[in-house]
């Protein structure tokens, strides 16, 4: 082999080192993301920043080239040229940045003598591509809160929004989100689930409680919709009542059985709003009632009482059994537990008067729990907001977003079933 094949080895034993080499598999990885690949040493971070620039100056190239060519339609003829079909000349052009993808670039847009230059590839004033902001207002009603978006676009796209960036991209959606909670109801909904979320919101330099009230049905073909959402100055009678004038007014028909905690303001206003409706109180809710008059030590023993009342066959078996455990609680000395069971438990019962295949449903306010859960896992991040409009639409905005998921695209309940309670109780009158 002559020497000229190997320049870089000056004698045999060079020679055999470099031969014997596999340069075709890389060595360990050293500190610095550094990777060695036989005698090439690649830089990891600098091929991407490399990378990032090159496709970053791409973009910039192109925009500012269709930016030119917009001018050039516009003045009827390309720069220093001379024709007769010239309507207008060049006068420079301004710098402006603009947020893309990719990261900032840097735009010349051009300036003429005596037309406006209004280009249809960038809109005035404009600072981010669409995309981008439609991108920070998903990530926001998504659940991400302000802080963690800053640091999510610096990632990115390399630069960094401020938190009123972010809350005047939201106000966009305001209007597409008042517009869901005012849409019309369709159809009937036999069951409906009521309960209200308390916020905290800034007020004339204090933190003040601020409550939303939230409803969600289940509709004649078995299917969930979250039906209402408005705030409400409290959760008495008056927010109640305003609230299912609201739901009424938007067609809210057919109601059946009302689902809630024991708030007596909803219960009054379900009686002045739906008459005809039952009302259930959440069953939960109601062994918690139990639990709080009883010893820590007692409450699995209390817990497994509470449980056979609503496990029994029909509503007089589970009356029967209402009128034990009363007494199992006075002879243990649990006077508290029995004078709460005794008062109330008859109000969790109304659920046996529906199909039974509905009744796991419709015992307790779980099904509107689960998502006040979420809620409060979002409000949480935010803490204090500015105003009652901002909480109502973040809630609004969440509720909406869920109400697109399975939760509301799968089947719920059969409501076949009722149907054919319907027509044997109507048999039975008959």
């Amino acid at each position: 082999m002559k020497e000229g094949i190997l320049p870089m080895a000056r004698d045999h034993k060079q020679k055999e080192d470099y031969m014997s080499k596999d340069i075709s598999k890389p060595e360990e990885r050293e500190a610095g993301s550094e990777v060695r690949v036989g005698l090439i040493r690649i830089n990891e971070e600098e091929v991407h920043t490399h990378v990032d620039k090159l496709v970053r100056n791409t973009v910039e190239d192109v925009l500012n080239s269709m930016l030119d060519a917009e001018a050039d339609q516009l003045c009827k003829a390309q720069r220093y040229e001379r024709s007769p079909e010239r309507t207008d000349t060049r006068a420079g052009y301004y710098r402006r940045k603009l947020h893309v993808k990719v990261g900032e670039v840097d735009l010349r847009v051009p300036k003429l003598r005596r037309l406006p230059f209004e280009s249809a590839i960038i809109e005035r004033y404009r600072r981010r591509e669409v995309s981008v902001e439609e991108a920070l207002v998903e990530m926001y009603l998504a659940g991400v809160s302000v802080r963690r978006v800053e640091d999510i676009t610096e990632a990115l796209w390399g630069t960094r929004v401020s938190p009123g960036t972010v809350s005047n991209l939201n106000k966009k959606v305001y209007d597409r989100i008042n517009q869901w909670r005012n849409s019309p109801i369709e159809g009937e909904h036999p069951y409906i689930f009521l309960d209200g979320l308390w916020l905290k919101r800034s007020w004339g330099g204090e933190v003040r409680n601020v409550s939303v009230l939230v409803c969600v049905g289940v509709n004649m073909e078995g299917f969930r919709e979250v039906l209402g959402v408005v705030e409400g100055a409290k959760e008495d009678h008056e927010s109640w009542l305003c609230f299912l004038r609201h739901l009424k007014n938007r067609g809210l028909t057919g109601v059946r059985l009302a689902v809630s905690d024991k708030c007596l303001g909803l219960v009054e206003a379900l009686a002045e709003s739906y008459p005809e409706a039952l009302w259930q109180r959440c069953a939960v809710h109601f062994y918690r009632n139990v639990f709080s008059v009883v010893p820590h030590n007692r409450l699995a023993e209390v817990a497994m009482m509470l449980k056979t009342i609503h496990a029994q066959e029909d509503r007089q078996a589970a009356e029967d059994k209402i009128k034990v455990i009363v007494a199992k609680l006075s002879d243990r000395k649990l006077h508290a537990a029995a004078k709460v069971v005794s008062e109330g438990a008859h109000e969790t019962l109304s659920y046996y008067a529906f199909p039974q295949s509905h009744w796991r449903h419709l015992r307790t306010n779980n099904p509107l729990e689960r998502i006040m859960k979420e809620i409060r896992r979002r409000t949480r991040v935010v803490g204090s907001f500015p105003d009652g409009e901002s909480a109502l639409m973040l809630v609004a905005a969440r509720l909406r977003h869920i109400s697109g998921t399975r939760w509301g695209t799968r089947l719920y309940m059969n409501m076949q079933r009722l149907c054919e309670c319907d027509e044997m109780e109507a048999l039975t009158t008959a």
